[in-house]
């Protein structure tokens, strides 16, 4: 099972500090891969994949089934 992120009523802002604090304390500890839910709001998801997850190389997939979902892993678990 994935740890799930729900941003729903956060403002971008907020929704960015949560997103790069729980993805780089579970990048430290290897908990497990990671759900962001965005809901359908293309520009905060452009802003986490833009500014968190490039930044920090993590590998992501948005499913065509479920566009408000971003699915993330770090590449070293794979390795």
């Amino acid at each position: 099972m994935n740890l799930k992120i729900d941003l729903h009523g956060l403002s971008h802002d907020e929704a960015l500090g949560k997103v790069e604090n729980i993805l780089l304390v579970n990048e430290v500890y290897k908990y497990q891969n990671v759900d962001i839910i965005t809901g359908k709001s293309l520009p905060l998801q452009e802003k986490i994949i833009n500014k968190i997850l490039k930044k920090y190389d993590f590998e992501y997939y948005i499913p065509s089934n479920n566009l408000g979902i971003i699915q993330v892993w770090e590449k070293s678990l794979f390795i």
